[in-house]
Parts: C-alpha cells; sequence; structure tokens
C-alpha cells in the first residue's frame, strides 16, 4: 500500500505510529512445520528484488562500527534542553534555571544535570537548521535526508547502512527498540534492510523477544529434520520455478531465520539477564509523575548498547517522555516530567559505552524533527520552530566535549556555522566509512545519491 504523508491543517500534535503494531515476525518454519516464528523481516525482503550474492564485498568501514540512533519525536525545546538562555526576557527564557557543564562556560537546562557531567565526551550542535516546522516532512527528512515527494520513497539512515554495510554475527543489522518511525523504512531498497524489531518492550516486566526460541515440544534434533525437509522441498520447486533467483533468496532469508534461532550469542543480545544492579542503576529506572510507573528509556538504551556491542550496527530507540516534545501547552509540565529519564539514560548509556571502550567505535545520535519558538506562547507552551534548534552527536570519531554552532540570544536564528540537515547525516554516513554522495540504484535504474546537498562538517569530527 502505498505511503501517503498528510501536510496538510492543523497540528494535532505528533503522530509516529510505528511498524511494531503489525505483525512483526513471520513463520520461520516452512507450511509453518517448523513451529517458529521471525519477522516479516525475511520472508518479504526475500521477494523485493534487490539481493546482495553471498560473499559479495562490502564497503569499508569507518571509525564508526554502530549507531545508536535515539529520537525525541514531537520537536524537543531546544530552550528547555540543550541551548538555554538565561540572559534572555524571561517570555525567551522559558520556566528553568541551567546548570554548568564540564565545558568550561558551557550550561545546559537543569533538566540535564547529570549529562552536563558528561558534556565532556559529547559534541551538541545547537546551530541546526531546518525548512519546514511539519512534523511528517521534517521527521521523513532527519530519518532519509530528503523532503519527500510523490515520485518516490527515500530509505532511512538505519536501511542504508544494512544495505551498504551488512550484518555481523548472524544479527540483523538494523533493529528497533521496540519499534520505528513509520517513515522509517527501506524505501526504493530491498524490504530486506528494514528494521528487525523486537515483538516487546525492554521497559516491560518479563521482557523478552518474540519467537527467537524453539518452540515449546521442538527439540534442537527434531529442529534440524524440519530444516533438512524445508531444504528438499525447496530444491525441488527451484527446478520448477521460472525465477530460480528468487527461491534462492527466500532460502537465504531462511537461513538467517535459523542462524539467529540456533546461535546462543545471538540469542543473547535480544536479553537483558544478566545485566547487574550498577547497570541497571546507571541507566536509571525513573518513574513517569503521570501514573507512577517507570520510563522505559533506561532499560530500551541497555539493550541498545548490548546490540552494538553483539554485532548490531543501527539501533533506534523512540523516547517520547510523558506527554511527547508537541508542547504548545504547558512545556514546563511536559519537560519536567519527561527530561530526568532521558537525561539518567542517555548519561549512563554515554559512560557506559566509554568504560566499555565502545564508545570510540559507536555513534550516538540524538535527534528530533525541529525546536519551539523562541517566545512562551500564551497557553504556556512552545510551538514549532525549525530555523534553529539543536541535536547532539558523541562517539565514533566525533570531537568530544565540543559545542559546535550558536543560535543567536533569542534562540531564534543561528548565529554563526549553521548545520544543516543533510550536514547532519553526511558527517555520520562518513565517520561509518560511507560517502553520502554515492548513488544507490532505485527502480528503472534510477541513480539517486544517499543525501543531496550534505557535506561532512570537519568541524564536528575530531
Amino acid at each position: 500500500m502505498k505511503r501517503v504523508l498528510n501536510i496538510t491543517g492543523p497540528c494535532p500534535g505528533p503522530v509516529f505510529p510505528t511498524t511494531f503494531g503489525r505483525r512483526s515476525f513471520l513463520q520461520a518454519g516452512f507450511l509453518g512445520g517448523m513451529g517458529l516464528t521471525l519477522a516479516d523481516l525475511f520472508q518479504i525482503r526475500a521477494t523485493a528484488g534487490e539481493v546482495r550474492q553471498p560473499g559479495a564485498a562490502r564497503r569499508a568501514e569507518g571509525p564508526a562500527k554502530n549507531v545508536i540512533q535515539i529520537i525525541l519525536p514531537g520537536g524537543l525545546a531546544h530552550q528547555e534542553s540543550w541551548d538555554p538562555k538565561p540572559d534572555a526576557p524571561i517570555e525567551y527564557r522559558g520556566p528553568f534555571g541551567v546548570v554548568k557543564t564540564k565545558i568550561p562556560g558551557i550550561v545546559f537546562s537543569e533538566n540535564l544535570s547529570r549529562t552536563a557531567q558528561i558534556a565532556d565526551k559529547i559534541t551538541v550542535i545547537r546551530s541546526i537548521t531546518g525548512r519546514i516546522p511539519d512534523h511528517n516532512l521534517a521527521t521523513y527528512q532527519y530519518l532519509t535526508g530528503y523532503l519527500p515527494t510523490p515520485a518516490i520513497i527515500h530509505p532511512s539512515m538505519g536501511a542504508v547502512v544494512a544495505h551498504e554495510l551488512g550484518s555481523r554475527n548472524n544479527l540483523p543489522a538494523f533493529v528497533g527498540v521496540p519499534g520505528v518511525p513509520q517513515l522509517s523504512g527501506t524505501g526504493y531498497l530491498s524490504a530486506k534492510y528494514g528494521a528487525f524489531e523486537l515483538g516487546g518492550d525492554p521497559g516491560q516486566k518479563n521482557f523478552q523477544v518474540r519467537d527467537i526460541t524453539l518452540a515449546r515440544g521442538v527439540t534442537e534434533d527434531r529442529f534440524q529434520r524440519r530444516q533438512s525437509a524445508r531444504e528438499a522441498v525447496e530444491s525441488h520447486f527451484k527446478q520448477m520455478e521460472k525465477n530460480p533467483v528468487e527461491v534462492d533468496a527466500i532460502g537465504e532469508f531462511y537461513q538467517q531465520a535459523y542462524k539467529i534461532i540456533t546461535s546462543v550469542e545471538a540469542r543473547n543480545a535480544f536479553s537483558l539477564d544478566g545485566e547487574p544492579d550498577t547497570i541497571t542503576k546507571l541507566y536509571g529506572e525513573v518513574r513517569n509523575p503521570r501514573g507512577g510507573q517507570p520510563f522505559a528509556i533506561g532499560r530500551q538504551l541497555m539493550l541498545a548498547r548490548r546490540l552494538v556491542e553483539s554485532g548490531v550496527r543501527f539501533v533506534t530507540v523512540q523516547y517520547s517522555g510523558s506527554g511527547g516534545w508537541d508542547n504548545h501547552v504547558n512545556v514546563k509540565q511536559a519537560v519536567g516530567d519527561g527530561m530526568p529519564a532521558f537525561d539518567h539514560a542517555f548519561s549512563g548509556l554515554v559512560t557506559d559505552l566509554d568504560q566499555r571502550g565502545l564508545l570510540d567505535s559507536t555513534i550516538v545520535m540524538v535527534m528530533t524533527e525541529f525546536g519551539r519558538t523562541p517566545k512562551i506562547n500564551q497557553t504556556n507552551g512552545r510551538d514549532h520552530w525549525a530555523r534553529v534548534y539543536s541535536m547532539v552527536l558523541a562517539g565514533g570519531g566525533i570531537t568530544r566535549g565540543q559545542i559546535y554552532g550558536a543560535s543567536n540570544s533569542t534562540a531564534s536564528e543561528p548565529d554563526r556555522d549553521a548545520v544543516t540537515v543533510e550536514d547532519f547525516l553526511a558527517t555520520v554516513y562518513k565517520q561509518l566509512g560511507i560517502n553520502s554522495e554515492d548513488r544507490l540504484m532505485a527502480p528503472g535504474n534510477r541513480p539517486i545519491d544517499i543525501v543531496r546537498g550534505g557535506k561532512p562538517v570537519a568541524g564536528l569530527i575530531g
């Protein structure tokens, strides 16, 4: 079904459905005989028309081997987070105070007190500049590097990374924890490069990834016999099939499912069992003031670390706080309730990666689709504002302890070193060893730049 973007009408608040709601896992057995389930991920991809042959050369990696993409959907207020203006008039300054950071002379909002203590490990870009303050268009742009067009749907960064670098250690290249935004698809690339989604949320009690273990009553020996039977039937159909390459592709994805199911290491990557209490405390278990339940972000980022540590290349985590970040009304309550859990989890993630020696090889991105208006509105909120806002990078060869660029005194325009969304993405691609000016082949043998118009920002690279 063709995806349609709603770009008209007043803002109803951000609507970022994930593909997590649909059935995420497919029958991995032949005619259901395996008694196992894995994602649409495998079989849909097999017939999507683009299959990399076994043994085909992959692009050489860059300094960064992995990415953890943290999405704060709705448009986080930069004034209430990364770029406070404590000397501005109250109607611009907003309701929060500031906290000193490890970077001399730099302050963050008081909502980021823990992150302030690891500011020497990250780079905050205070001069991101967008084009259109519309949720869907701006989200599509930071996920793909393009504004949407009726002519074609572009692949998200996670899909491009999966396409260009491939998988490792019997694990999917691209994983959503627990899912990915609907606009974070494969576009014109094969569906096989899409995200593997968990079928469960690590923030919930008794979390487990659905269907990556043998079904009850299916022993390893029985599983092996069924695998051999499936291969025999597949071989028979291949002789009759007009397009045997397609059958080969289906077999390739059964093999991928088989490897995950039979690999103890792969299954362990998706489990938080064995994580010590000290690590749980590092990421935090902050409770939501609206209801008292712990926010999931701490355990989600803990699992993201486990996944990249095990070999997953690109992990996406979304965090909406207690009421989302589209704070047209009462920005103080929304940010004040939701930001402490992010602060605890994000600072814990960066610290954990650094202590394990993984930060130099893992880029952590904190992204949002735009910022908020310079002035507080009549309902004590802030409206959409794309002219300047903030994003964050850490690790993977990105300079540590830097504030790059600046907004002006009212956080309304870039003051220096403006960075476009395309530049931001091109910089991340460069650190992964991917030239964002390279072209991928779309249907009709149409070559399309990975990102059009973006240039890596030399000042962001250490």
